[in-house]
């Protein structure tokens, strides 16, 4: 995927307003009208910035991808042992979905409004993804630094358990978003290490 090019200011704007209604209400219910009121706008002068609500659905969902993927790929290109790359894969991926948890909401529940051919190209960038972290904990259950009988089914409980952050995340709350990355990361890690080999490199 190619990187997201900056926003202009106004339409940055747009976007997060459009984001907060989109979580709070859904997007199906959120109209343009709705939209334009709660930026001061009149409807007319909304369309001037932007042609629909769901070019705005469009670009969250694949700014969030592109940031999954560039936080996948930084953990994962160090010679590291594949337990310290998975670590840091899910520190990553706590990373994206704390810095901005409403448009990580709207990532991981409204996406199934983009219409085609948008909706099947973010299908196969989920199953991308998903299938990079089944690829590394098979490739940790063959170097014998973890342990599952099914790393599918591995990585597809990690990611449930990850992804379900956004609904009690709360940026004033005691924990930092670090603190939670690595809490997750020690719990989530602890069910996959192989006890003979897995505790090299994970700390």
């Amino acid at each position: 995927m190619s990187a997201t090019a900056p926003l202009r200011p106004r339409k940055a704007q747009i976007d997060r307003t459009a984001t907060a209604l989109f979580r709070a209400q859904g997007f199906a219910a959120t109209s343009m009208r709705e939209l334009a009121t709660a930026l001061g706008l009149e409807a007319g002068s909304l369309y001037s910035h932007i042609k629909s609500k769901e070019e705005i659905l469009h670009r969250v969902c694949f700014a969030l991808a592109d940031s999954f993927f560039a936080g996948f790929a930084a953990a994962t290109q160090e010679a590291a042992p594949v337990a310290a790359q998975l670590r840091q894969a899910i520190v990553a991926h706590v990373r994206v979905l704390t810095d901005d948890s409403a448009a990580s909401a709207v990532f991981l529940h409204e996406w199934r409004h983009l219409s085609e051919p948008a909706r099947s190209e973010f299908l196969a960038l989920r199953d991308r993804y998903e299938g990079a972290f089944r690829e590394l904990i098979a490739r940790g259950v063959a170097a014998g630094e973890l342990h599952t009988p099914d790393p599918a089914f591995a990585a597809l409980t990690l990611l449930a358990s990850l992804n379900w952050l956004p609904s009690w995340y709360r940026p004033e709350g005691k924990l930092s978003p670090d603190d939670i990355a690595h809490r997750l990361a020690e719990q989530l890690l602890s069910g996959l290490v192989s006890v003979t080999g897995g505790n090299r490199g994970v700390a």
